[in-house]
């Protein structure tokens, strides 16, 4: 069975199962991050994520980070444990606040106050969650909490009122298995298409270069 054909199967199978709505706040904890700064960043010591670099950087899950503060700053910091899911609560745009960034590493990390973590309780899937946030449907649910102009922000009260589809476990964790192997699909393709795209702009260089190159031809010189 191919890939879309599993897909349509388990669409038909979630269609069928029951699913509970519930408003994020009731189905994990969620806790606003508090101070750090680009400029707080060391060469290493404890693992830092940064709002920015969630939606500049990271994918939908990350086991390491990019960033690393002083272990004195940390104690200060909100902490962020394997299984969690770092959430950006402000941006210059809307479509970047309530990106979603599942952390799995080993280490706990710490995270600042332009993001809020969300703890997951035993009813729902950190993974699932991620790839809600990047629905429609999810979209539209954080518009109507989102707050300024110029910098825009949805906070964590206001972020555990939106509600999410619990549907049973196991059929979160196969939704999860399905779209992971569309992410890896896609990855797939994008380097496919910049290989080919690399090679087109070589070909390209190369045919400019000598139909241009006027000294080397027949008659130049």
């Amino acid at each position: 069975m191919d890939m879309q054909s599993k897909a349509k199967k388990l669409i038909e199978m979630i269609q069928t199962a029951p699913v509970e709505w519930k408003p994020l706040g009731e189905v994990g904890l969620l806790v606003r991050g508090n101070g750090l700064q680009k400029k707080d960043f060391t060469e290493s010591g404890v693992p830092a994520i940064h709002y920015g670099q969630i939606y500049t950087y990271y994918g939908n899950q990350t086991d390491k980070t990019l960033s690393f503060v002083s272990p004195e700053l940390a104690e200060k910091l909100k902490k962020v444990d394997k299984g969690d899911v770092v959430i950006t609560n402000t941006s210059e745009n809307i479509e970047d606040v309530g990106k979603a960034l599942l952390y799995l590493g080993e280490e706990q990390a710490v995270t600042g106050g332009h993001a809020t973590i969300f703890k997951p309780s035993k009813e729902i899937v950190g993974k699932f969650f991620v790839y809600f946030t990047q629905t429609e449907i999810f979209d539209k649910a954080k518009r109507k909490f989102a707050k300024g102009t110029k910098v825009i922000d949805v906070s964590a009260t206001d972020m555990a009122k939106i509600k999410i589809p619990i549907p049973p476990l196991e059929n979160q964790k196969k939704i999860v298995k399905i779209l992971d192997k569309f992410t890896e699909l896609e990855a797939t393709l994008e380097a496919t298409l910049e290989a080919e795209l690399a090679l087109r702009k070589r070909q390209y260089r190369y045919y400019r270069d000598f139909l241009l190159d006027f000294d080397n031809q027949i008659g130049g010189g």
